[in-house]
């Protein structure tokens, strides 16, 4: 992109994170901001990647919320995925409560999307593996795991904004 992406204008937003927060606050009981730093001009309950860690990956993000929230499972997405709808939220909300299962991740034509899904404590001690060895491929974790990969057959709440000409083709959608 260029540029944070997660700090880019967003709908009636100045972030595109707190477009996230705000349009995801009616669908959980708590909310929380996932980051490096203190870089955002809202207030939000935030977890700091641990730094101890020595590493910023989404497997070290994913090990920090769980020592921090003490939590048996939480809802992930990335903050570059705007149309992920509640719609697909609920399907994978409805599918963990029913399967015992390790993770539960959406899956589109395009492939699996590790960011969009939910993660129980199950896989902790596999992130403290990986983590320690400089493993962080959430791929890997997901498929040597115990995952439902829920199947949407629509690619559009998946789109992801890496690239400006990604970003323009969001800000136009949300017209």
């Amino acid at each position: 992109m260029g540029e944070d992406k997660a700090l880019l204008p967003f709908g009636e937003f100045s972030t595109l994170t707190e477009y996230q927060y705000h349009r995801l606050l009616p669908l959980f009981e708590k909310i929380y901001i996932s980051t490096k730093s203190d870089k955002f001009p809202f207030k939000a309950p935030t977890i700091f990647d641990d730094e101890t860690l020595g590493v910023y990956a989404p497997t070290a993000g994913l090990l920090t919320i769980f020592n921090q929230l003490k939590s048996n499972a939480f809802f992930a997405i990335s903050v570059d995925t705007p149309f992920v709808d509640e719609k697909v939220i609920k399907k994978l909300i409805e599918v963990h409560e029913k399967e015992n299962k390790d993770a539960v991740i959406a899956k589109s034509p395009n492939g699996i999307h590790p960011m969009c899904g939910i993660y129980t404590k199950n896989l902790l001690p596999k992130l403290k593996e990986m983590v320690k060895n400089n493993q962080h491929r959430l791929g890997y974790l997901l498929k040597t795991s115990n995952t439902d990969f829920v199947y949407f057959e629509n690619d559009d709440p998946f789109f992801n904004l890496n690239h400006p000409e990604e970003y323009k083709l969001a800000i136009e959608k949300t017209k």
